[in-house]
């Protein structure tokens, strides 16, 4: 699996483009690394289950929760994550196949702190708000802290301040900008894979936009944010995966 995936890692990255994430094919192998780790990969797998799978209820999500899940119920162990650490992790998952692991763990004595502070910042608990009341109105104090966070919008007021001000470097495209422009109809097989369909914006080129994938990372050196503007954006059907193509690059 290893060997695959940096031969796909040089793949991309001779084309311009971060790897795909991990399937729940290489996800299902990764798992079974992370049991018995070959020396020398401990670092490189712990990133890979970190960074590299899709959160939420993707089907990748689906096989990591369920690992880590059964680590932190002591039905399965790797050397490299531990219980601890297996329920910071479903904490950075947002939310999905995470949430009724770390809902459990608001009753365990060693992870029961530690599993209410990753769902004080998760906010896709869908049901299981109701399993989080019923914990707290039977008297567990892990579940109380979980509802008075949210009630009190934490994962909202602990980020950053918006500044004050904002300086921001234009990239601007005279004219009419319309969904085609930013995700072309001819490119709509590789619109799942934002990175790869994001090269093909603009890809006529016209006044201002002559190759806007140099002119954006010229613009970027300046050290400010770059914004998009255009004096009319954004008609047309394909809102989604224009929308897609601008986020990747501004």
């Amino acid at each position: 699996m290893l060997e695959a995936y940096r031969q796909h890692v040089t793949e991309r990255a001779a084309e311009g483009v971060p790897p795909k994430p991990l399937d729940p094919e290489w996800t299902a192998e990764l798992v079974e690394l992370l049991k018995a780790p070959p020396a020398g990969e401990e670092e490189f797998l712990l990133d890979l289950i970190t960074n590299r799978v899709p959160p939420g209820v993707d089907e990748a999500a689906y096989v990591k929760a369920g690992f880590l899940s059964a680590i932190v119920n002591g039905d399965a162990s790797s050397p490299i994550i531990d219980r601890a650490k297996a329920v910071e992790l479903l904490g950075m998952m947002l939310g999905g196949y995470n949430i009724a692991t770390l809902v459990s763990a608001l009753d365990d004595a060693d992870l029961g702190e530690l599993a209410a502070e990753q769902l004080k910042s998760s906010l896709l608990v869908f049901d299981a708000f109701h399993d989080v009341a019923e914990k707290a109105k039977a008297g567990n104090a892990n579940a109380q802290a979980v509802l008075e966070s949210w009630a009190n919008a934490e994962w909202f007021t602990q980020r950053p301040e918006v500044p004050e001000k904002l300086t921001a470097i234009v990239f601007k495209v005279p004219g009419e900008t319309n969904t085609d422009d930013l995700s072309p109809a001819p490119d709509a097989w590789s619109r799942p894979d934002i990175p790869l369909h994001a090269k093909a914006m603009y890809k006529i080129p016209r006044e201002g936009a002559e190759n806007p994938e140099e002119q954006i990372h010229e613009l970027e050196k300046s050290g400010h944010p770059v914004a998009f503007v255009g004096d009319v954006v954004g008609t047309g059907s394909s809102r989604k995966s224009a929308t897609n193509s601008v986020l990747w690059y501004i």
